[in-house]
């Protein structure tokens, strides 16, 4: 696993190699400046001992100032240009997360959770940029800094330089025993924040559910009892940081001690010059940073690994409802005529067949409702129309077209689903109608909410058609949002409209006049998927669902006059509507 992480690592910087190699070569010049001064600082320090000029010491001090200059400038650009990469494949990396998202079953996204999302679309993302910037600058440099500087002090005092890094195994040590466990303690710490995310998500999408039945207590608990275990994660990582870098810092700080106790002593031999002295000083203390930070740059490059396969295992997973490779173009104009030929849809988690080798026609123009009684499959259907859900090849036709072999993009144009819970976005009206089809007209859109008998509510609205909807349209009552759902159905002139139970919230009057509007004046396919029979009893004609098969189909005269499922559904509610009027 860890050779595909580097894999991938390459994958991600293969794009950005140039200017790589230029921040690479960048810190090249940075590292062998940063062994130069040094060496001039022994050589002005040694040159002292002959006498020297206020001249003299303006001079050098010039020329170390400009080094030192020239060095934190080009140390900049490479800083610059190593982190821009990082920024780069994070933005890039993240578009792509999101695409991928957008074609992902419906069943997946709710079944992974948003909040474990949100957290792998942001935290983990940093982690990757971070992994891809900073850890990529700190080990290239580490490694400059080393194969650079341990020469130099060679050359000055091999002995010295032996006693200065002799504590680095134990420096190593330290940071291979705290590093497994800090990225232990992070990967447990991302999980509890995702929790924390998810449950946010949940409580402000169902605020007033939660309201209703005055759960306010429960959630404060549930939330208090994830922040607590998230606290606990975030201090157990902390406390194992706080106890590591101090002592990195404290061991590597002992290979200075030990070039001060032991250069004394080679000073007063006379085989080391002060300035050979104050250079090996300046190189230790060039060492101490990079050797200190190790800790938290392999720290860093693990947790970008962990990051890494968590946002390829999304990005690996593959719809099972895509596009074929050879798709069929709709050549010629739909009709609107719809086919089922023995459909069935089983889900993996059902025993049993939701539709059972169902057969059914419906004519170009036709009104057709669907009812049945609740569990029977009659949504399951309506969302196989649009591949919302996977179908067998050959079960399905809109026209003379196998639904399996149109573009899923070409399909949802001439089909379009409109649910019980249309979800509305948190934008005006104007905007929520034509997000089907941005660009529509001001009049286009009027134009559908006439039509969708929603103009008058509109009116009513102090800003009209400017009203803000507000989170899943939540300043609307049930049948506003549901007719605003069908106003951008209609909008996007789809020869099929699939309503499920899309009416639910309009009064059977509306509901039947709706009906007829989109039959006269729009042309369209209806299939109508509702409880209210007497809506359904308007309709051309009816299919009645029972256990997941088509049970009986004719229209509302011809079932009543017949015994069967749906005389009985009929009876009932008419008989629910006697009670209501009495009462």
């Amino acid at each position: 696993m860890a050779a595909l992480r580097l894999d991938l690592i390459k994958n991600y910087l293969r794009p950005h190699k140039n200017v790589l190699l230029i921040g690479g070569l960048c810190l090249v010049f940075v590292n062998i400046l940063s062994v130069a001064i040094p060496m001039e600082v022994r050589n002005i320090v040694d040159e002292l001992k002959t006498g020297f000029t206020l001249s003299d010491v303006l001079n050098k001090s010039t020329w170390l100032v400009l080094l030192a200059t020239v060095m934190g400038g080009v140390r900049l650009i490479s800083r610059q240009l190593v982190f821009g990469v990082g920024r780069q494949v994070e933005v890039s990396l993240r578009q792509k997360l999101f695409d991928h998202m957008l074609g992902q079953d419906p069943a997946w996204v709710q079944t992974i959770g948003t909040g474990e999302v949100i957290t792998r679309a942001t935290s983990d993302l940093e982690n990757i940029r971070r992994l891809l910037g900073f850890t990529i600058l700190s080990l290239t440099n580490t490694l400059l800094a080393y194969t650079f500087t341990l020469p130099a002090m060679l050359s000055i005092d091999p002995l010295l330089t032996f006693f200065a890094i002799s504590i680095y195994p134990v420096l190593l040590g330290t940071v291979g025993l705290f590093g497994g466990r800090m990225v232990k303690q992070r990967k447990k710490q991302q999980e509890a924040l995702s929790k924390l995310s998810e449950l946010i998500q949940e409580d402000l999408s169902g605020i007033s559910a939660i309201k209703i039945y005055g759960q306010e207590k429960a959630e404060r608990r549930a939330f208090d009892k994830l922040n607590i275990i998230y606290r606990d994660a975030a201090i157990n990582l902390a406390r194992t940081a706080s106890t590591l870098f101090p002592l990195l810092q404290g061991l590597s700080s002992i290979s200075l001690l030990l070039i001060i106790a032991i250069g004394s002593g080679q000073l007063s031999k006379g085989s080391l010059t002060v300035g050979g002295l104050v250079a090996l000083i300046l190189y230790v203390e060039r060492l101490v940073f990079p050797t200190a930070l190790l800790g938290f740059t392999l720290n860093t490059f693990q947790l970008g690994q962990v990051s890494l396969e968590r946002v390829e295992e999304i990005l690996n997973n593959e719809p099972t409802i895509k596009d074929k490779d050879n798709t069929i173009k709709i050549s010629k104009p739909i009709s609107g005529k719809l086919e089922a030929k023995n459909l069935s849809i089983k889900y993996e988690d059902s025993p049993r067949k939701i539709l059972n080798e169902i057969s059914f026609k419906i004519k170009p123009s036709e009104i057709v409702a669907l009812v049945g009684p609740v569990g029977c499959g009659k949504t399951t259907l309506a969302r196989a129309l649009g591949r919302m859900v996977n179908i067998e090849e050959g079960s399905l036709f809109l026209d003379d077209y196998d639904v399996t072999d149109l573009k899923l993009e070409d399909l949802r144009n001439h089909i379009a689903l409109v649910p019980q819970e249309g979800y509305l976005f948190t934008e005006t009206l104007t905007e929520n109608i034509r997000y089907g089809k941005p660009n529509a007209s001001i009049l286009k859109v009027e134009e559908s909410a006439y039509e969708a008998r929603m103009s008058d509510d509109i009116r009513g609205f102090p800003d009209g058609f400017k009203t803000l909807v507000g989170e899943r349209g939540i300043t609307l009552s049930g049948g506003q949002r549901q007719r605003t759902a069908l106003s951008r159905a209609l909008l996007v002139d789809s020869k099929i409209i699939v309503l499920d139970d899309a009416l639910a919230s309009v009064d059977n009057k509306t509901a039947s006049a709706i009906l007829q509007t989109i039959k006269k004046q729009f042309n369209k396919t209806v299939l109508m998927i509702s409880h209210q029979l007497s809506a359904a009893a308007a309709c051309d004609r009816i299919l009645v669902m029972n256990d997941g098969k088509i049970v009986q189909e004719g229209t509302h005269q011809d079932l009543i006059n017949n015994e069967g499922l749906y005389k009985s559904m009929w009876e009932r509610e008419k008989a629910k509507e006697q009670i209501q009027s009495d009462d």
